[in-house]
């Protein structure tokens, strides 16, 4: 039998998880809305809204590991959010390096003066002193 006070406090722990997940998840939809805009500001400022509710919410799961656990429904609700996350740093990491590659092909990052490009569209440092065969 759990006391009254006890009682609250478990409440106010799983209340305390609750809105901690809650706020993660709402955190991570509006990155999405932002990266769905292409809103580069307000991604910007999402992300670091979510990384401080991330950082939050381990925080009160820790301190809740310690009191005894957390209730299995919000660790799966953790974990799904933790999912995402990744799956949207992964996705932006492949457009990020989509975009470098383009970058690099329409602008080298070497001065062109002196390189010449060849059948397949590299480029190739020119021979110096010597003579261009066609």
């Amino acid at each position: 039998m759990l006391y009254p006070s006890a009682e609250f406090a478990a409440v106010s722990q799983v209340d305390d998880l609750e809105n901690a997940v809650a706020t993660v998840e709402h955190q991570l939809n509006a990155l999405n809305d932002a990266l769905r805009e292409r809103d580069a500001p307000a991604v910007e400022q999402r992300a670091d809204q979510l990384h401080q509710a991330l950082a939050a919410a381990v925080q009160a799961f820790v301190q809740a590991a310690r009191q005894g656990g957390a209730p299995e429904a919000l660790r799966l609700r953790l974990a799904r959010a933790s999912a995402q996350v990744a799956r949207q740093r992964e996705a932006l990491a492949r457009a990020t390096a989509a975009l470098d590659r383009a970058i690099d092909l329409l602008m080298p990052r070497q001065s062109p003066v002196g390189r010449v490009y060849n059948a397949a569209g590299l480029h190739e440092p020119m021979l110096r002193g010597g003579s261009l065969n066609a």
